[in-house]
């Protein structure tokens, strides 16, 4: 048998806020990625589908997965990842 049958999906709910969503033009989206998918793959498929634009706002952003804000490109995303870029302000 083919190989893909053991290529399992999982969809991935992302939020994106301020400058993250201004570079997707979108406030979310539902992506479809491997199952235990990492933040470094995620970002990867971002990166892929929005360019420079995407790219700057996640050199300095962090996800928010669960509870968790993190950096860490190895943590897993689980179910939902919002992606924050840094706050101007208070």
């Amino acid at each position: 048998m083919a190989d893909s049958n053991n290529s399992k999906t999982t969809s991935i709910s992302v939020r994106y806020f301020a400058a993250a969503a201004d570079a997707a033009g979108r406030g979310g989206e539902t992506l479809d990625m491997p199952t235990g998918a990492d933040l470094g793959q995620v970002k990867s498929a971002l990166l892929t589908k929005y360019g420079p634009g995407m790219e700057r706002v996640l050199s300095v952003a962090a996800f928010l997965v669960g509870s968790e804000l993190t950096r860490d490109l190895t943590a897993l995303a689980g179910t939902q990842v919002d992606v924050l870029p840094p706050f101007a302000g208070g």
